[in-house]
C-alpha cells in the first residue's frame, strides 16, 4: 500500500501532509494492512513534519511526499529540488532550531538519504509495531 502526495512546500503544506499520512494510515488500519501503532502514528506525522518542513524551508519550487507500507515499516519518502545533502548536527541543547534531522534519525529505525538527477531524496523508516518493553 502506498500514496503519494505533492505541494508546493509552503507553511500550509505541512498540516496537509500530516494530514494526508494520517489519513494514508487510517485507511491501512481499517483495511487488511499490518497493525499500525499508536506511536507509529505518532512517530510518522512527526517525520512527516519534520521533513516536509526542511524542504520547503531550504529547497525552491515543489515538495513530493511518498508513504509506503511494508510489513515492518511505513516508508515516509520526502524528495525536494535541492541536491544538498543535509547532516545532522551535533546535539546542542543551547541551540534554537535546525534540529529536525536530529529527531528524525531519533525515531526512525532507518534513514537514508541521496541524491537525485534532480534534488534529492530523504526516506525514513518508522516501526510499525512498539519497541519490546523492557521493564
Amino acid at each position: 500500500m502506498q500514496t503519494s502526495y505533492a505541494t508546493q512546500g509552503d507553511g500550509g503544506s505541512i498540516a496537509d501532509a500530516r494530514h494526508h499520512a494520517t489519513a494514508f494510515l487510517e485507511r491501512a488500519r481499517t483495511g487488511h494492512g499490518p497493525t499500525i501503532t499508536a506511536r507509529a502514528m505518532d512517530l510518522t506525522q512527526l517525520v512527516v513534519s519534520e521533513l516536509v518542513t526542511n524542504a520547503g524551508k531550504y529547497a525552491p519550487g515543489p515538495v513530493l511526499l511518498q508513504l509506503r507500507l511494508t510489513s515492518e515499516t511505513v516508508e515516509v519518502t520526502v524528495w525536494d529540488s535541492d541536491p544538498t545533502v543535509p547532516e545532522a548536527r551535533v546535539a546542542d541543547p543551547g541551540r534554537i532550531g535546525q534540529h529536525g534531522l536530529e529527531i528524525v534519525k531519533a525515531v526512525a529505525r532507518d534513514l537514508e538519504i541521496r541524491r537525485e538527477p534532480v534534488g534529492k531524496r530523504i526516506t525514513a523508516r518508522i516501526a510499525l509495531a512498539d519497541p519490546a518493553s523492557t521493564t
